[in-house]
């Protein structure tokens, strides 16, 4: 026998559904009006009905750690915005809530964006979300999904202003693993710092009590979010069991678990409602910081990355330059003399070789100046002109800074190698000739050759260090993990171009992150002997 929702108020939305499950309450999986799957875009899209200009509109991103229950959220949303009432007997969805038991290599590695704009409820809603973030597939599976929001804010339907991050735990933790710990550092490290007050707690599998050793978990690890009046933070809580059906058998007194499912209900709907006071009232952030975080840390990367091979290069090309020089001090009789003669030296030259397919798939290169300008870490632009390292259609990272049109995309890189090749005199004088001029020695170009690679090498140090110091003014989590990727290597880079003060910033930003993973440790030390 159909029931009075069936019949009545839900009939049309139940119409376009897919009966996924029947019992009490019958579960509905809602059909996607387009499901945009275009693979030159890191995100997905599917939308749920028309969006209508003159409604309220909210939009909120979700970050958890697989297994925390985000799908099931987003189901007690929808169905808290459709007006579902326990005694309709009928539960909506948007896929199997089972979804996220599965292992975390099977699910996409990009985001997805669900617009819910239903006939039926009072307002529209977007949710981000955000699955396999801080999965075992680690550091580059977060950098596309970090990049896909990046893509998803520049495109032509894109979310230009968010109102709420959610950080979605559980409700029992009372500590934060540390892969939670790098999903939220990695997401706070993306927005910037006038975000903190739209940032919220999510706390799941919830009894409906507060989350006493949760919140202390998530203030212990610094994380950032929005507090109170009482400068307290800001969370809701929710349980999972709201599509359990009522009348399925278990070694239970049927009256206590009518009781316990009206509670479930309760409890989740009402966070649901506090969730959405909140979005009401909170002014939303315009995403153009979190976009220029995200294009300072591609472009810092790609810089460093630059800046290693051209380090090699401006190295090696010094050392060929000092072989000449011994050669003309071995041979000062016939330099004197004017003497043409043969001599060797280790010549260095770029080739293209292969990408390791451990470290990425493609890379966008300069045909012209014969440099990597993004790689690691270029994965999915097809035009080259909305590539993460180009601003104004022209590359930010290679020595001439050429326009997009002179670079390729491909599966191969440069590399410096050197070989052996034999030169004479004659031809070390020509050279210097056409490219200084005549009236001085062939020593003296040989020395002020030095001093301009090495002026390029402070240039590219600095220009990499200014990036690094951007990021870390409008970061929210100030030490980003790229900081720390390459921390050594340019604290190394600024004591070499005699720059102690910057490099002493750099030791203090790594010396801090030490500090609070050591003490992070510590804590998760006393808690297990507590245990």
């Amino acid at each position: 026998m159909a029931s009075l929702s069936q019949e009545g108020k839900f009939a049309v939305i139940i119409k376009n559904s897919i009966l996924s499950e029947d019992g009490n309450p019958a579960r509905y999986r809602l059909q996607e009006k387009k499901d945009n799957t275009d693979k030159s875009k890191p995100y997905r899209k599917m939308t749920f009905g028309e969006r209508h200009k003159n409604k309220p509109h909210k939009t909120i991103l979700m970050v958890g750690e697989t297994g925390t229950g985000k799908t099931t959220l987003i189901n007690v949303m929808i169905n808290y915005m459709l007006g579902v009432q326990r005694n309709d007997k009928v539960w909506f969805e948007i896929t199997d809530d089972q979804n996220e038991q599965t292992s975390a290599h099977s699910q996409t590695s990009i985001i997805t964006v669900y617009g819910f704009y239903l006939q039926e409820s009072p307002i529209d809603l977007t949710v981000i979300d955000t699955p396999g973030y801080g999965d075992t597939r680690g550091v580059d599976l977060d950098k596309q999904i970090a990049m896909s929001l990046l893509c998803l804010s520049e495109s032509a339907e894109g979310i230009s202003e968010i109102h709420a991050v959610c950080l979605v735990i559980k409700a029992a933790q009372n500590r934060l693993s540390d892969r939670q710990r790098y999903i939220f550092d990695s997401v706070q490290s993306l927005f910037g710092k006038d975000t903190a007050e739209n940032i919220v707690l999510l706390f799941t599998h919830s009894d409906g009590a507060p989350p006493k050793n949760a919140l202390t978990a998530v203030k212990e690890a610094k994380v950032k979010c929005a507090e109170n009046d009482k400068k307290q933070q800001v969370f809701f809580l929710f349980n999972n069991c709201q599509s359990e059906a009522a009348d399925e058998e278990y070694d239970e007194d049927e009256e206590d678990r009518e009781q316990r499912l009206n509670q479930s209900w309760k409890n989740s709907f009402k966070g649901t409602m506090q969730l959405f006071k909140f979005l009401d009232k909170i002014d939303p952030k315009s995403l153009k910081m979190t976009r220029d975080v995200l294009l300072k840390r591609e472009q810092l990367e790609a810089n460093i990355s630059n800046l290693k091979a051209r380090v090699q290069i401006t190295e090696l090309k010094q050392n060929e330059l000092k072989q000449t020089q011994e050669v003309l001090e071995k041979s000062k009789k016939a330099v004197k003399e004017n003497k043409n003669f043969e001599y060797e030296v280790e010549v260095v030259y770029k080739k293209r070789v292969d990408i390791d397919t451990s470290v990425a798939y493609k890379a966008t290169c300069c045909t012209v100046c014969k440099e990597n300008c993004h790689y690691p870490g270029c994965w999915w632009v097809i035009n080259l002109s909305w590539c993460e390292v180009m601003k104004d259609d022209y590359c930010t990272v290679c020595t001439k800074k050429c326009h997009y049109s002179k670079h390729v995309k491909e599966a191969k890189i440069y590399e410096a190698e050197t070989k052996t090749e034999k030169r004479t005199y004659e031809e070390l004088k020509k050279k210097y000739d056409d490219k200084i001029g005549a009236g001085v020695s062939v020593v003296k170009k040989l020395e002020e050759e030095l001093q301009e690679l090495e002026n390029e090498k402070i240039k590219l140090v600095n220009e990499a260090f200014h990036c690094v110091e951007t990021l870390q003014m409008i970061a929210l989590n100030t030490v980003s993990l790229c900081t720390l990727q390459h921390a050594d290597f340019l604290i190394k880079k600024l004591k070499e171009i005699n720059a102690p003060e910057k490099a002493k910033t750099l030791e203090d930003i790594k010396k801090k992150a030490a500090d609070e993973k050591k003490e992070s440790t510590g804590k998760d030390k006393s808690n297990k002997k507590v245990k």
